[in-house]
């Protein structure tokens, strides 16, 4: 892949088809690198970073969790803000055919299911995030007003 060439993923079309600006972050993807590569690949905060996790409660119902990419979830806080017993992580190969995506690049939009999105609520008063564009190496950065205006996502307070 060029360097300039932008992948067309579906998170890329569904930004541009709800005329989002954002700008595309393209960098040298480590693998079970993280937040903290991304982040110091683009010389940005890693707070600005959003991690894209997918879950499933104890009915196995998935769902996706925002948070900034110096932060952990506390499933704890999770699972009674969301009254249900339990929350854990799905595993890769679930996240990924639930998402169409391949996990470490793993965005929130355009995913093959329609998920349920809940967003650490310390996200929304961001100037500025970078997100998953849907491929390993790509984020993208944007308005968290965007975020919310295209997602809907619930605001909970679950971050460690």
């Amino acid at each position: 892949m060029a360097r300039d060439k932008i992948p067309a993923t579906p998170a890329i079309r569904m930004l541009k088809q709800h005329k989002v600006k954002f700008i595309p972050r393209l960098y040298k993807y480590e693998d079970k690198g993280g937040t903290r590569t991304s982040a110091r690949e683009l010389q940005v905060d890693e707070h600005e970073v959003i991690k894209t996790l997918v879950m499933e409660d104890e009915q196995q119902q998935p769902l996706i969790v925002l948070m900034h990419g110096n932060c952990e979830v506390s499933l704890k806080h999770l699972a009674r803000q969301l009254k249900v017993k339990k929350i854990t992580p799905c595993n890769i190969g679930k996240a990924d055919t639930l998402t169409g995506y391949q996990t470490g690049g793993i965005s929130p939009f355009g995913t093959r299911q329609i998920l349920p999105i809940y967003i650490e609520e310390t996200i929304i008063n961001l100037e500025r995030i970078i997100i998953n564009g849907g491929r390993r190496g790509l984020l993208v950065e944007l308005s968290p007003s965007d975020l919310t205006r295209i997602l809907n996502p619930t605001p909970v307070s679950v971050a460690i």
